[in-house]
C-alpha cells in the first residue's frame, strides 16, 4: 500500500547505514564479517539465513515487545530457538567479553553435546567453566503413612539410590572435566542436592556467570520445539546470558 512504500523508502537509507555500521564494527575482529539486511517475518528470515550458510550459533538479543516479554524473553528469541536448528547465544544485559561459563548436566545427550560444543571453543584469558550436576532427592510423603518397620526399610533404599545417583554424577563431571581441561579450560566440578533449575539459577548468580549453557532436548522435528524445562526456564528466567546447544 502507499503507507507501505513510504516507508520502506524512509527505512531503506538508515537499514543500509546501520548495515556498514554493523560490519565494520564486526570486522575490526571477523576480517570477513558481512551484515544482510532481510525481509519479514523476522524469525523466519533469521533462520533460513542460519540454515543457508550452516552457522553454528545464532547470536540474539533478549529484548521483548510486550510487557511480559520484556521481563521473561523477547519474542523473536524465544521463537528463533525453538526454530532453529543450530546453537543459539541469547545475550542478556551489557554482553561483556565472556570468561566465566556455566555448564549444566543432567548425564543426557544434550548436556555431552553442551560440554562438547564448548571444548571446541578457544578460551579466553582466565576462562574458568563451572559443571554443575543436580541430584533431586528422591522421597516420597506416602511413605510417612506406613508403619515404622516398612519406613525404615523405605528409607534405605532411598538413600541408597541417592548415593548411586551423587556417585553417577561426579563420575559425569570428571568425564566433562577432563575434556575441557585439554581444550585449555580452567574447571570447577559442582554436585548439589536440589532442583535441576533452580540450582542453576542460583550457581549462576553466585558465581557471577557471563554464560549459562544448556542442551536442548532435540535437534529434529517436535523435539527440537520442545526444548525441555530445564532450557526453557534457563531462558525465560536467567538473568544472563544462555547458549542453548543442539
Amino acid at each position: 500500500n502507499r503507507w507501505g512504500r513510504r516507508a520502506r523508502a524512509a527505512l531503506g537509507p538508515w537499514l543500509r547505514q546501520e548495515a556498514a555500521r554493523v560490519q565494520r564494527r564486526l570486522r575490526r575482529r571477523w576480517v570477513d564479517a558481512e551484515v544482510v539486511v532481510v525481509d519479514p517475518p523476522v524469525v523466519k528470515a533469521i533462520v533460513e539465513q542460519a540454515r543457508s550458510r550452516r552457522a553454528d550459533v545464532i547470536v540474539l538479543g533478549s529484548r521483548g515487545r510486550g510487557t511480559l516479554q520484556s521481563a521473561l524473553l523477547g519474542s523473536v528469541s524465544r521463537d528463533v530457538t525453538h526454530e532453529a536448528q543450530c546453537s543459539v547465544l541469547v545475550v542478556k544485559g551489557r554482553g561483556r567479553a565472556p570468561r566465566r561459563l556455566l555448564i549444566g548436566l543432567d548425564g543426557s545427550a544434550r548436556s555431552r553435546r553442551a560440554v562438547a560444543f564448548v571444548s571446541r571453543l578457544s578460551p579466553p584469558r582466565g576462562g574458568r567453566v563451572t559443571l554443575l550436576a543436580v541430584v533431586e532427592p528422591t522421597s516420597s510423603r506416602a511413605i510417612g503413612r506406613l508403619p515404622a518397620s516398612v519406613r525404615s526399610v523405605l528409607a534405605g533404599e532411598l538413600a541408597a539410590l541417592d548415593r548411586e545417583r551423587t556417585t553417577r554424577a561426579r563420575r559425569e563431571l570428571s568425564r566433562a572435566s577432563r575434556r575441557l581441561r585439554r581444550a585449555g579450560w580452567a574447571v570447577d566440578n559442582v554436585v548439589r542436592r536440589g532442583i535441576p533449575l533452580s540450582e542453576l539459577r542460583r550457581a549462576a548468580s553466585t558465581r557471577r556467570t557471563d554464560i549459562t549453557v544448556v542442551g536442548a532436548r532435540g535437534t529434529t522435528g517436535l523435539e527440537r520445539l520442545l526444548l525441555g524445562s530445564v532450557a526453557e526456564g534457563t531462558l525465560a528466567h536467567s538473568r544472563g546470558s544462555v547458549l542453548i546447544v543442539k
